[in-house]
């Protein structure tokens, strides 16, 4: 059998290697365009909890991180002036170099051929191998040049991102929110070494633009980094970081896209890791998804050893519902960070701040398992400023007064647990100081609508905005217009249970949470 992987990322050289550890006599090439020792960007996080796979089928990247890694068990949070932690995180960063030489290390070993300096510009190139394993990352040239049986879509998030490394020693994932002379700018970084930390910055379009920061030219050949945005965020970040420089590597602002494509497989060919999908970064899961597809696609053709086309449907059949579930996961963090500079400037709370960002995926509930000490500062916090723990705080907007943050619904009133009720209307463009109904988009792409829609709500003098129906997502993100943006409190109508409702008012994200009747 003969193998040919284009790319020398950890997903290709981590199935080469596995490949030929199961079929010694294949011969496995790995095609990279770069030398050996090229690599763009900084460190690669993981989760503790989230390597299994990837050991079982070889403890390298264990290996990585407990050798030359570093480890944290606390997140940290700092806005206003104040720092948050939670623990109970358990995660660790390696630089990418010392990672992708420890993987070419082993495929060297079980006898991988590797072609560094070498470009496939032409498929006819590699019409006498038996399999054919795309994994050139995110912006895949032979995904675009088969696009006709991959279908590749790509759902382009509104934020700038910047990648940077600083010589300032984070001591964990550390997650600094900067409101500027501009605009509001946020930092990602953790540490990857005794000497460097990544250091991952963004920000929305506007305030980009007014920093002038979009002028750099992006045909600028590769390796060179935007050098006024590097001296605008170490002027912006200076106090978070000590005075330390920031470190570029092929720096330059750009917006996330979420890739997906229709088929992962094309005859022989089939896509890996980030040529198939992405994730937001700020799930941490890009470099960890790629090793699982190895680990996949290397036992799938370990199980259908006789049909090449078999293997592949059988790979694409299992592993495309796991990396699915976790796009899923990650699009409403990805959400926050569009609208990060709204929770900056109006959650002025930083315990509130803080809660709010990190159940943007999971509920306190979850949270309280890894920090319980953490959740109960944070209900401590809430029951310091109304007497009662969330759910049980009563309610007052308007005219209105309900006992607490619990109703049930129908179409004409929100009934709070004692009888009383807030009358509701939908959406006609006015009001009569009741509540107002505003449904929620299925899709982000009709959000703009239903947020015209709670402007006029709010200008027409309504007590309260009720959000029903769509998505979780777009019915937080219709509330927090109405509460954050026009001062208006809105009820979030859902099936929630107890503990969902109570992150959704602790957080911020809703005054009064309901299940329809």
């Amino acid at each position: 059998m003969k193998v040919a992987c284009i790319g020398a990322g950890p997903g290709g050289l981590f199935f080469a290697t596995l490949l030929k550890r199961s079929r010694p006599g294949a011969e496995v090439v790995v095609f990279e365009r770069n030398r050996p020792d090229d690599t763009f960007g900084f460190g690669v996080v993981f989760s503790d909890a989230t390597l299994d796979a990837i050991d079982a089928a070889d403890p390298v990247l264990s290996e990585a991180l407990e050798k030359h890694g570093t480890h944290w068990d606390d997140i940290e949070v700092r806005v206003h002036g104040a720092r948050e932690r939670v623990g109970g995180m358990g995660m660790a960063a390696v630089v990418r170099k010392t990672l992708l030489s420890l993987l070419q290390e082993r495929a060297r070993a079980e006898g991988v051929q590797m072609r560094f300096q070498h470009e496939v510009r032409d498929p006819s190139e590699l019409g006498d191998f038996d399999l054919v394993v795309v994994c050139d990352g995110a912006n895949s040239r032979f995904r675009t040049l088969f696009a006709d049986d991959f279908g590749p879509t790509a759902d382009v998030a509104s934020a700038k991102f910047i990648w940077f490394g600083t010589t300032y020693a984070f001591d964990g994932l550390t997650f600094v929110h900067q409101d500027g002379p501009h605009g509001v700018f946020a930092a990602h970084a953790y540490p990857i070494s005794d000497s460097l930390s990544t250091f991952i910055v963004e920000t929305d379009a506007d305030s980009w633009a007014r920093a002038g920061l979009d002028a750099f030219d992006p045909s600028t050949p590769p390796g060179m980094s935007d050098e006024k945005t590097k001296a605008y965020l170490e002027d912006l970040f200076r106090e978070q970081i000590d005075g330390h420089p920031l470190v570029g590597n092929n720096s330059r602002w750009a917006n996330f896209a979420t890739r997906r494509a229709r088929s992962w497989r094309r005859g022989k060919w089939v896509l890996l890791g980030d040529a198939a999908h992405t994730a937001h970064f700020s799930v941490g899961s890009g470099t960890k998804m790629a090793m699982e597809d190895a680990v996949a696609l290397a036992e799938a053709l370990g199980e259908a050893p006789g049909s090449v086309p078999d293997a592949l449907d059988l790979y694409e059949e299992r592993r495309r519902p796991k990396v699915e579930r976790i796009q899923n996961s990650a699009r409403p963090s990805l959400s926050w960070w569009e609208h990060f500079g709204r929770y900056v400037r109006h959650l002025d709370a930083p315990t509130q701040f803080a809660f709010h960002f990190l159940t943007r995926s999971i509920p306190r509930g979850k949270l309280a398992m890894r920090d319980a000490l953490y959740v109960d500062r944070v209900d401590g916090w809430w029951r310091a400023r109304h007497d009662a723990g969330p759910l049980q705080t009563p309610f007052s907007g308007g005219p209105y007064r309900l006992p607490s943050r619990r109703v049930t619904v129908d179409d004409h009133v929100l009934t709070g647990t004692d009888g009383t009720g807030i009358p509701m209307a939908p959406f006609n463009g006015q009001s009569s100081g009741a509540g107002v109904w505003i449904d929620a988009p299925d899709t982000e792409e009709g959000l703009p609508l239903a947020l015209e829609q709670v402007r006029e709500t709010a200008e027409a003098g309504a007590s309260l905005v009720g959000v029903r129906g769509g998505t979780a997502l777009t019915r937080v993100l219709v509330a927090e217009e109405a509460r954050l943006v026009h001062n208006l409190p809105a009820a979030v109508v859902g099936a929630y249970d107890d503990d969902a409702a109570t992150t959704l008012v602790l957080s911020g994200r809703a005054d009064l949470v309901g299940g329809i009747k």
